[in-house]
């Protein structure tokens, strides 16, 4: 299945149907009166977050969706029918945009979780509803509300615990493979993932969900490379994970272009905390090694040393991306949670 991170949909919710006017008129009954009932309330458009979805393909191919709108109000005081609501399914972690792309309307964090985004218009009244001591025979009837009609955009964002940053080439692919069940594209060539991927990992008994996206290049906050239109996928992880590439000839200046690009990208992303691993420790011998691995560690603090291919140092660094996040689901949470 294609991998589709955002989409753009059209919605309406359903206008309300017209409250009727009408008067009795049956046998052996002296004194009419009006009986005319209220229209049917239009259909909402609804959000759902569902299990078992992953992408958000299936809005390349419907973008209109169009609740029903109520039916009319009928003599006899009958009320007309609700318009059927119409359901969104997408994956969880689906945030709901306004036209804008900025105004976030829901964010869908949990299966099952739905959302009202557009309102179906109230039924009319009918001409019953005007009756009084004073107008006895009213023929007033309202039309029903017009239904809410709005562009949107959805975007998703995987949920996943930890996440993979690094410049293309740095091996988080190949981490991803090693660690989980996984198995996205590997080369010895740039841009080899052209899209996220998830993997389960598991150590000591406990598993997590690894988020791998692709490699991020100097100026990807201005549109160069595509990693920056994936950073979204990270932004829900309780730890980032930056591979760096050991066989570079500058490891300090690989470690800033990303660190710089996590920071031009904005919010919280670049306050996360992280986990930075030296990869590819089996391409180098123990000089070579020593040497980038302290170049690494006075611009980035500590740093662990890792080779995904010879799979030597890759259970000490899942250890440390469990024990940040369980730090971080026990630290409370800020802010006010959202309601819809």
């Amino acid at each position: 299945m294609k991998f589709l991170d955002l989409a753009k949909v059209y919605i309406r919710s359903g206008t309300g149907g017209a409250g009727a006017a009408s008067f009795r008129r049956e046998k052996f009954i002296e004194y009419g009166g009006p009986d005319g009932g209220d229209g049917g309330r239009g259909g909402d458009v609804l959000v759902e977050a569902v299990e078992g979805l992953n992408t958000l393909i299936d809005f390349r191919y419907q973008q209109h969706f169009f609740a029903k709108n109520g039916r009319p109000g009928a003599g006899q005081g009958k009320t007309g029918a609700s318009g059927d609501d119409i359901v969104l399914r997408v994956p969880v972690g689906t945030e709901v945009l306004d036209e804008d792309e900025e105004t976030v309307l829901a964010d869908l964090t949990e299966v099952g979780q739905r959302v009202v985004i557009a309102q179906g218009g109230n039924g009319g009244f009918g001409n019953l509803r005007f009756k009084s001591s004073t107008n006895r025979a009213p023929r007033r009837a309202n039309p029903g509300q017009p239904g809410v009609e709005r562009t949107l955009w959805l975007r998703l964002k995987l949920i996943a615990d930890a996440g993979l940053l690094g410049l293309p080439n740095a091996g988080k692919s190949t981490f991803l493979s090693v660690v989980s069940n996984a198995r996205p594209k590997i080369a010895d060539y740039p841009f080899t993932t052209l899209h996220p991927n998830l993997g389960v990992a598991g150590v000591d008994g406990r598993e997590f969900v690894i988020a791998d996206i692709p490699g991020l290049i100097e100026g990807a906050s201005e549109g160069r490379g595509i990693g920056d239109r994936f950073l979204g996928h990270v932004e829900r992880c309780e730890v980032l994970l930056h591979l760096v590439d050991g066989t570079s000839e500058d490891v300090a200046a690989d470690w800033r272009t990303v660190i710089a690009e996590l920071e031009a990208y904005g919010g919280a992303l670049a306050e996360k905390p992280r986990v930075t691993v030296l990869n590819k420790a089996d391409a180098l011998d123990e000089d070579t090694l020593a040497g980038r691995h302290a170049a690494l560690e006075a611009v980035a603090g500590k740093v662990m040393v890792m080779s995904g291919v010879a799979r030597t140092g890759v259970d000490e660094v899942l250890r440390a991306l469990l024990e940040r996040i369980d730090a971080g689901r026990e630290a409370p949470a800020s802010g006010e949670p959202w309601r819809p």
